[in-house]
């Protein structure tokens, strides 16, 4: 058993507080609002996020971030990627001095272009093989229900993977280890992007050819931008590449691909917005991190320049269409 810190209790951040509960382990998930912290303790519930599922007894919740810190052995960053170093600048001092800290954001900061673990390295000023990536098709409503799923843990330090690893094997969910921290965050950031277009095809009403060509034409240029950064191509065949992006694209429950279908049936970006609660999906934020990153590394990703388009620039969706079906003629 080791302690966990949780910080942040937005849907995945509270399913993970209590797969880390469920694996045995002492849990503390640090929420934003201390009215919201006490109402966790007492109801057991984290009604905004995740209605209804009642939370193990091994999760105390607070609004303290020192208290949650305090001799953590794991910290879960689980605040959105674009607010990562903001809150982190607060947390570093408290952090513990040999705590691994496993990242869940999936995204490109839009300023930096930098990845979610060179975030944490900067701000934080720990060496990288402190620093752990959580990802894979982990849909948190499902997972929360303990319905089976697998997910990768990636650190340059395969041991501190093994031991975050151990600690978050429940028995519906199955961890696996990986060396490739760059492979899995990209996988994890391009993915929402490509979910944002499958959802666009959807609101307009095509089939699963649509789907099943947008998705296999975003694995080639994630595994392209990948590559170039230095990832291992085999690691977007797996679960933290294909895995990740199959059940983005294609699940409802997928924030992103519900937010790209509000776009494709004609909604404006504010509309969208409104209609999920005043979130955006943060494929949004990252289309455009990601298309610079694309820009400045020379690669080409027409799926991820079209959905900038649409978000960033106001084309329609029936132009992004047109465009990407006008594009030249190769080979595959």
């Amino acid at each position: 058993m080791v302690k966990v810190a949780v910080m942040g209790a937005g849907s995945w951040g509270t399913t993970l507080a209590k797969v880390f509960a469920d694996a045995g382990n002492e849990v503390v998930l640090w929420v934003r609002k201390e009215a919201v912290a006490r109402k966790i303790q007492i109801s057991r519930e984290n009604e905004k996020y995740l209605p209804g599922l009642i939370l193990p007894r091994g999760i105390a919740a607070t609004s303290d971030p020192l208290v949650a810190l305090s001799d953590a052995d794991i910290v879960v960053l689980a605040v959105p990627s674009q607010t990562l170093r903001e809150n982190l600048a607060r947390w570093k001092d408290d952090i513990p001095a040999d705590a691994t800290l496993v990242s869940l954001a999936k995204g490109i900061e839009r300023d930096t272009h930098l990845r979610m673990t060179q975030v944490v390295a900067e701000v934080a000023q720990v060496d990288p093989s402190r620093i752990a990536v959580l990802s894979g098709p982990n849909l948190a409503r499902e997972v929360a229900l303990e319905q089976p799923a697998a997910t990768v843990i990636a650190c340059t330090d395969e041991e501190r993977a093994k031991q975050v690893q151990a600690a978050v094997a429940a028995p519906y969910f199955r961890p696996y280890t990986n060396v490739d921290v760059i492979g899995c965050e990209i996988g994890g950031a391009c993915k929402n992007v490509i979910a944002l277009a499958c959802g666009m095809a959807t609101g307009k009403g095509l089939g699963e050819n649509t789907l099943a060509s947008l998705i296999t034409r975003g694995l080639v240029e994630i595994s392209r931008l990948g590559e170039a950064l230095g990832a291992d191509v085999r690691t977007f065949s797996g679960l933290a590449g294909m895995g990740d992006l199959v059940a983005t694209c294609s699940s409802p429950l997928s924030r992103n691909r519900s937010f790209g279908q509000r776009l494709g049936r004609g909604d404006s970006l504010d509309q969208a917005r409104h209609a999920t609660h005043g979130q955006v999906a943060e494929g949004v934020v990252s289309s455009q991190s990601i298309f610079d990153l694309a820009t400045k590394t020379g690669v080409d990703m027409p799926l991820t320049q079209a959905v900038y388009m649409v978000c960033h620039k106001g084309m329609s969706v029936d132009d992004m269409i047109t465009a990407l079906m006008g594009r030249s003629k190769k080979a595959e």
